[in-house]
């Protein structure tokens, strides 16, 4: 919740009586409704709701806003598992990235396990939800982004990927990318696997993208 409330998203917190402990100092303009638990389970997808549940704003912004001057992105493809995909945003935020882009049938960005996942990264840089994975791919490069698809098959080497102004292109958890989206991209860049190990998980894969792009930029 203080991620929300510092991103200045917050319109209502509703909250147990008794949970004043475990209140956030509230903007001026923040609501505070006193429930019961009952209520307060109504509010909230989690079993066990820890005392405070938070109204927030949508925070996802124009596909045009979230490039504009960008340098470092993730678009993600039709990911579907919340979990990965609030991961992603974490790591993205982690590694220093620009922006996020949920493109085609992603997860919805306000889903509570993608929330949770998140931890706060959702608040944190732009996240921009395009319906189109391929109009995605397309406005990164007019953006001036190379665009690179994480590919286990692919021709280049995650450690001989080009560096500058870099999107990185992550696809669905099951079937990867599909091959016309991938042959939109710049690349197609390959994770070295060096032990036994089949693949990586989707979000794994995607923290050691951005890290090694951001090395590169000398974060």
């Amino acid at each position: 919740m203080e991620a929300a409330l510092e991103a200045g998203c917050v319109e209502e917190v509703f909250a147990r009586p008794g949970a004043d402990d475990l209140l956030p100092d509230l903007a001026d303009g923040v609501r505070l409704t006193w429930v019961d638990d009952r209520a307060l389970g109504s509010l909230s997808e989690s079993v066990s709701p820890g005392g405070v549940v938070a109204l927030c704003r949508y925070v996802d912004v124009p596909l045009a806003e979230a490039l504009a001057g960008a340098r470092l992105v993730a678009i993600c493809a039709d990911v579907r598992d919340p979990g990965n995909a609030g991961t992603v945003i974490r790591c993205a935020d982690a590694a220093g990235a620009d922006a996020v882009v949920l493109a085609g049938s992603s997860v919805d960005a306000y889903n509570a396990k993608t929330v949770r996942a998140s931890a706060g990264s959702l608040f944190h840089l732009p996240v921009s939800v395009e319906r189109s994975a391929e109009a995605a791919v397309r406005a990164a490069k007019d953006a001036g982004l190379t665009v690179l698809a994480a590919d286990g098959a692919g021709e280049t080497r995650l450690y001989d990927a080009p560096a500058g102004p870099t999107a990185w292109l992550f696809g669905n958890e099951a079937w990867g990318l599909p091959a016309d989206l991938a042959d939109l991209a710049d690349h197609r860049v390959a994770i070295p696997i060096h032990g036994r190990a089949e693949s990586l998980n989707l979000s794994t894969a995607a923290a050691l993208c951005l890290y090694e792009s951001a090395r590169r930029r000398g974060a």
